[in-house]
């Protein structure tokens, strides 16, 4: 009898990580990174998303100017691979705990990712076009194929992936180039595409500065739907790339056991912070300085170098954040605070959308275009940190995050303890 009740013993359960189990420095990362997510979407919050691939207005004043220079710089793309990078790193950490307790991960991992899917779908047709969720739940099931995949060979798909969007556009200028070097009517022709183009780009400008801007929420969310299939859903597989390439460098992390062990790979955050300065501020210095004045609807060889800068010192620079970051976390404990952010991060991101779509929308403040990129940026200052008091007072009292609670009684299929 004893041996029958063994024999048909279910597999041990997967639960939520229990706050004792966490990892400090993780949650301080993810808190850093929704200040830059934030710093990057507020351009977006603020004005039409299809502003992205047109060139800077040559009437903005100088003060703006510069503060778009600088989020180019210092954030545009460097935080959505960060937070790409924690992702993966928090898969292998769960695969960690799975194969610790001898349990199954596959099937909870699936349903947590169609729970973040279904985060993200409500969230990019309901509250803001700008959604990652989406994006990060439909490549979360890719890395199952990796989950067993030597650190190495993680690094060489991480270096391929990182490569596509550079052959893609070097393949595309040189097509371009070939074109027009085929005769005057075809040159023409190109040219007139590309004017074609950008005018439907500039006519989308047009339509969503009158929707956002005056529009009520029922108006507005239908202008939502035709900027998420017309222009947002196809952008998403130029970052898909990136963003799984970051997956599988978060990944190599997990398995390299680096963040369970952090004092033992001090010396490797050191170089990597080296290194990861070294190509990431040329890089993001020479895709700051060109992607200004350039139009990314029409291909050229300087949007190429661009975008070569971007899509190489993006990730270094990210990578080179982490390491400072941790390196900091040793010496300075104030940055203790940036903790629950991070670990409330679900409900803190569908938190910021709620709170500048308030502002700029025409269902409330009515700012939509109104407000210069330089004000944008102490918008974020005084949101951020509101959120870090309001995340303080939530960790003393509470476990989850509202949202984070309803993704993880999904997963699990049962009520979490929410209160500590």
């Amino acid at each position: 009898m004893q041996a029958m009740t063994v024999n048909t013993a279910s597999k041990p359960a997967l639960a939520p990580v229990r706050l004792a189990e966490r990892i400090e420095t993780i949650d301080i990362l993810r808190g850093f990174a929704l200040l830059g997510i934030l710093l990057v979407n507020i351009a977006i919050f603020s004005r039409p998303a299809q502003i992205i691939v047109l060139p800077l207005d040559a009437s903005t004043p100088a003060v703006d100017r510069a503060a778009d220079w600088l989020v180019r710089f210092l954030a545009e793309g460097k935080f959505y691979s960060l937070f790409s990078f924690l992702f993966g790193l928090g898969f292998a950490l769960q695969m960690t705990r799975a194969e610790e307790r001898g349990a199954r991960l596959g099937w909870t991992y699936a349903r947590r990712l169609i729970v973040l899917l279904g985060f993200g779908l409500i969230h990019a047709f309901l509250i803001w076009v700008g959604d990652i969720l989406t994006v990060y739940a439909l490549l979360g099931l890719l890395l199952l194929l990796f989950r067993k995949a030597k650190p190495r060979t993680l690094l060489i798909w991480a270096g391929v992936f990182l490569s596509l969007p550079i052959l893609f556009y070097g393949f595309t200028v040189a097509m371009i180039e070939l074109g027009r070097s085929a005769g005057p009517d075809v040159a023409a022709q190109i040219e007139q595409s590309f004017a074609e183009q950008d005018a439907v780009y500039r006519a989308d400008v047009e339509r969503a500065n009158r929707a956002y801007a005056s529009g009520n929420y029922f108006e507005i969310t239908e202008q939502r739907a035709y900027d998420m299939t017309s222009f947002m859903g196809p952008g998403i597989l130029f970052m898909a790339p990136g963003v799984f390439a970051m997956f599988l460098i978060g990944l190599y992390f997990g398995r390299r056991r680096i963040f369970q062990n952090i004092d033992e790979h001090l010396t490797f955050f050191r170089r990597l912070l080296w290194w990861g300065l070294a190509i990431g501020v040329p890089g993001n210095f020479v895709y700051a300085m060109l992607i200004q004045s350039l139009s990314r609807a029409q291909p050229s060889l300087t949007l190429l170098v661009a975008t070569a800068g971007q899509t190489i010192g993006a990730p270094a620079l990210s990578l080179a954040y982490v390491s400072a970051f941790v390196l900091l976390s040793r010496r300075v404990t104030w940055l203790n605070v940036l903790a629950p952010v991070g670990r409330f991060a679900l409900s803190n991101y569908l938190t910021q959308s709620i709170i500048c779509t308030l502002i700029f929308y025409g269902y409330g403040l009515g700012l939509f275009g109104k407000v210069g990129y330089a004000l944008c940026l102490l918008l974020v200052v005084i949101i951020y940190a509101a959120q870090v008091a309001v995340s303080q007072w939530w960790a003393r009292r509470f476990q989850f995050g509202p949202a984070e609670w309803l993704w993880r009684s999904l997963t699990y299929m049962k009520p979490q303890p929410m209160l500590r």
